[in-house]
């Protein structure tokens, strides 16, 4: 059994929760710009002592409405300010906060809200305030609903800060001091790729141990001047709620958007120096590069200066860099990866990709134009990050090392098992799942398959409830031709088949983004449906296939592909709100194509 630990080497804090940073931040450093709001007029500058009096305010009304510590808050709204404000306003009153992903369904945020027996709900709009009112007669522990965007004088803010006046300060200083590191903070229910989502219980020494460890590790992106990042995933997510709470702690200031349309014009006003996202963010921010740069008739030079990224990062691994490259790198930063760096704002030098693998070949393209990745791997029953590569220890292909303070083991069958304080209490109201993923010494089963090579890297090949097994028993993870499919301008979601087939299919749907430009450029149909069996792109695709199969052995290559006309969402429920595919939800969808692959 294969095992690596990082020790301890900064002080995790034995008392107090994470409210402390914001009255810290507001009475130390009243001044410092925190956050920046955006406004009709673009975007307008918050400070500390502003954010703390706004909380306090918002806080004061949730007391004065009845809840009570401990109780559990909703909060159902797209990434914006707001949702910061009342995350923190939350704590403030000594409730826990149940983040809902605004695009869920009513059948699952009545689960959740039922689940966690939530006592008041801050939704966003008054289109979630009618998605609620259809499910209310079914939540008699739900005692107010609060709509963030009802209008200035009836809004949730405004409405509470009134609300709120006759709450005295010690009085509120006394909800907010009462919780303590053991004390939950929030219940994150899990996407569930898999059957019902189960409600996480995160605690502030959760939160608290995650964010010491990570703040000291990173320090080249929290604590660096004129440190700013934008944050656009759901902050329902573990992976952009810790980043929220350690811009906070670290008073980096923060943006919120979620005009994922709009990003780059986003990027471009607020010019952050380093970002969060799913690999799927990147792969999509590579091919429309690519696919601009075919289309005003420069592909070639693209694709060379992307060729040359890629050698000039893995030289830095190696400590091996041809002269050729280094001058063609030096060449293409100018016409090039200059453009691509602008695009992100002009001053991004980090990024940090969580929540899926990545794979070395976007990994090495973006370290090699100047803006490096640093993958790392968690989950939301570990508070995001177990391991992450740093500035200073990077393997591009792996999800670094453990975080200090974690220890990660290999079991024998392969699957990764971690321990630290970041690892979550339990599962709300389910001994049995808590049990079942916990051992009772900390050791956490994360359902994923890994190794751990002799510096302590890991990396990911695959889910253990994922692995098929072929007809002739041979273990196939789909994981690592599925990662190397989706790079493919053309792809945008596949699934890897084969679990006791002779031979391993996959599935393939296509992109609906970048396949009509390429389809206009050839004098093609744009209409999705009539190309899927169109040769020029069926040999695209077969040239994507070949490419993955690079990855695996022969055994383990794919055989046949079939391109669908469909697409994958998460409004169609085959994708989980952080792009995750829903296997069983695919395979359920599909079983006529599956067969098809193997009656042909």
């Amino acid at each position: 059994m294969r095992e690596y630990s990082t020790p301890l080497q900064v002080e995790i804090p034995a008392t107090g929760n994470l409210t402390d940073d914001v009255v810290g931040n507001g009475t130390e450093h009243p001044s410092a710009v925190v956050f920046s709001r955006r406004t009709a007029q673009g975007w307008s500058d918050v400070t500390a002592a502003t954010f703390l009096t706004e909380v306090r305010a918002v806080a004061k009304g949730l007391v004065a409405a009845g809840v009570e510590p401990g109780d559990r808050v909703a909060l159902l709204s797209r990434t914006r300010y707001e949702w910061t404000l009342f995350d923190y306003a939350i704590w403030f009153a000594g409730a826990v906060t149940v983040p809902i992903y605004e695009t869920s369904s009513a059948e699952q945020i009545e689960w959740i809200l039922a689940d966690s027996g939530a006592r008041a709900a801050v939704v966003e709009t008054s289109e979630h305030t009618t998605r609620l009112k259809e499910i209310r007669d079914g939540l008699p522990e739900l005692h107010h609903v609060w709509s963030i965007e009802t209008g200035n004088e009836s809004g949730a803010v405004s409405v509470l800060t009134t609300l709120g006046e006759e709450i005295g300060d010690e009085q509120l200083e006394e909800r907010r001091t009462a919780a303590g590191p053991d004390s939950p903070a929030t219940l994150i229910y899990t996407s569930g790729t898999t059957g019902r989502p189960k409600g996480c219980v995160l605690t502030h020494g959760n939160f608290t141990f995650e964010l010491t460890v990570a703040v000291d590790e990173l320090e080249k992106l929290f604590d660096t001047e004129g440190a700013a990042t934008l944050l656009f995933l759901p902050l329902a997510h573990v992976f952009a709620r810790i980043i929220q709470v350690g811009c906070v702690k670290a008073r980096v200031r923060m943006g919120h958007s979620a005009d994922i349309k709009n990003l780059l014009d986003d990027f471009e006003a607020f010019r952050p120096t380093f970002i969060l996202a799913v690999p799927r963010v990147f792969e999509k921010v590579f091919n429309t590069a690519s696919q601009r740069a075919v289309a005003d008739g420069k592909g070639r030079i693209f694709n060379r200066a992307a060729e040359v990224a890629m050698a000039w990062s893995r030289g830095l691994e190696t400590g091996r860099t041809s002269l050729a490259v280094k001058a063609q790198h030096a060449v293409f930063d100018k016409l090039v990866y200059a453009k691509l760096r602008t695009a992100l704002g002009g001053r991004c030098e980090y990024a940090v990709s969580g929540g899926a693998p990545l794979g070395d070949r976007l990994g090495h393209f973006y370290r090699g134009i100047g803006v490096n990745v640093l993958e790392g791997y968690g989950l939301t029953e570990t508070t995001a990050a177990l391991t992450v590569n740093l500035p200073n220890a990077q393997k591009v292909g792996t999800v670094g090392r453990p975080l200090q303070g974690t220890e990660v083991r290999v079991a024998d069958d392969g699957e990764l098992l971690f321990r630290g304080g970041q690892v979550f209490a339990s599962y709300w109201n389910n001994p049995a799942a808590t049990a079942e993923a916990k051992e009772a010494d900390g050791w956490f089963h994360t359902g994923d398959v890994g190794e751990i090579d002799d510096e302590g890297f890991v990396k990911i090949t695959g889910r253990k409830k994922e692995i098929l097994v072929t007809a002739g028993g041979k273990n196939v993870a789909p994981a690592v031709l599925e990662d190397r499919l989706r790079a493919h301008l053309l792809v945008d979601q596949c699934i890897v088949v084969g679990d006791g087939r002779p031979f391993i299919g996959v599935l393939i749907t296509l992109d609906r983004e970048t396949v009509p430009a390429w389809a206009e450029q050839r004098g093609k149909t744009t209409d999705i449906a009539k190309l899927v069996d169109d040769p020029d792109l069926r040999a695209e695709i077969e040239a994507a296939v070949e490419d993955a199969n690079k990855a695996v052995s022969k055994a383990e290559s794919i055989r046949k592909f079939t391109i669908l006309p469909g697409e994958w969402t998460e409004e169609g429920g085959q994708l989980t709100p952080s792009l995750k595919l829903k296997r069983n939800v695919v395979m359920r969808e599909h079983v006529d194509d599956v067969e098809a692959l193997y009656s042909r």
